[in-house]
C-alpha cells in the first residue's frame, strides 16, 4: 500500500506543477483557499513538505518553539524562489522525492491534494486529483486527525462519494466528489456549495462558510 500512496504523491505532484505552469505573476499571487497563503507560498510549502526529514522537522520545531504556523511560514520563505517560476521550478525537482517528515504516507498524499486544491480552486482551474488519490485520502482522514481536525469534522456523519467507493460514518448525509468530501473534512468552506445532503449543515457550523443558497436547500 505504501508503495501505491508514494506514486499517487508522485502523480499527483507532477499533474499540479503541469497545471500552474502557465500562471501570470498575479494569478502566483493570489490568495489561495489555504488561510493567508498565496497561490505561489502553498506551491513552496509542498516543495518544503518534499524534502522535511523527521530529524529536519524536529529541529525546525525546535527553533520555531513548537509553534506551527513559525515554522511553516520559516520552511515556505525557504524553498520560495526569487520568482514564481523558481518556485515551481523547485516544486519540480522533489516531485519524485519519497522524504517526509514522518511515515504518514497517506497525509502527505493529503498535503498535496488538499493543497492543490487550494491553488486550483482559487484560481478557477477545473482540474483536480484522480479520484483514485482523493479517495486514499478520504480514508485517511475520517480516521484521525492529522495536521488537520478531519475526523473530528466528520463525526457523526455519513459521507458519501458521488464519483467513487469512499464512504463512512452514521448519522446526517454528505454527498459529493471524493474531492469535495476530502475538503471539507480539511476545513475548506469554499465546497460547502458543492455537497448535499442534511448533513452539510453540521458540516457549515463546525468549519464555517456561507448558508445555502437555493440551489442548495437540501443540504441545510
Amino acid at each position: 500500500m505504501t508503495d501505491t500512496l508514494v506514486s499517487l504523491i508522485h502523480t499527483e505532484r507532477a499533474a499540479l506543477a503541469d497545471d500552474l505552469a502557465g500562471l501570470t505573476d498575479a494569478q502566483w499571487a493570489a490568495p489561495s483557499l489555504c488561510d493567508g497563503w498565496c497561490v505561489e507560498e502553498v506551491v513552496a510549502h509542498l516543495t518544503s513538505a518534499a524534502t522535511m526529514t523527521p530529524a529536519r522537522w524536529i529541529r525546525s520545531m525546535l527553533l520555531a518553539g513548537f509553534r506551527p504556523a513559525v515554522h511553516n511560514r520559516r520552511r515556505t520563505a525557504e524553498h520560495r524562489g526569487a520568482t514564481p517560476a523558481a518556485t515551481l521550478a523547485r516544486f519540480r525537482e522533489v516531485s519524485a522525492s519519497t522524504t517526509a517528515p514522518s511515515g504518514h504516507t497517506a497525509a502527505w498524499l493529503g498535503e498535496v491534494v488538499v493543497h492543490g486544491q487550494d491553488a486550483r480552486r482559487a484560481l478557477g482551474l477545473a482540474s483536480g486529483p484522480s479520484v483514485g488519490s482523493a479517495t486514499e485520502v478520504a480514508r485517511f482522514f475520517v480516521s484521525r486527525n492529522f495536521a488537520v481536525p478531519s475526523a473530528r469534522n466528520a463525526a457523526g456523519l455519513r459521507l458519501e462519494a458521488t464519483d467513487g467507493p469512499f464512504t463512512a460514518g452514521a448519522g446526517p448525509i454528505v454527498r459529493g466528489s471524493t474531492e469535495a468530501l476530502v475538503l471539507a473534512m480539511a476545513g475548506r468552506p469554499a465546497v460547502l456549495p458543492d455537497l448535499t445532503g442534511d448533513g452539510v449543515a453540521v458540516l457549515r457550523a463546525r468549519i464555517g462558510g456561507p448558508g445555502p443558497g437555493p440551489a442548495q436547500s437540501s443540504a441545510g
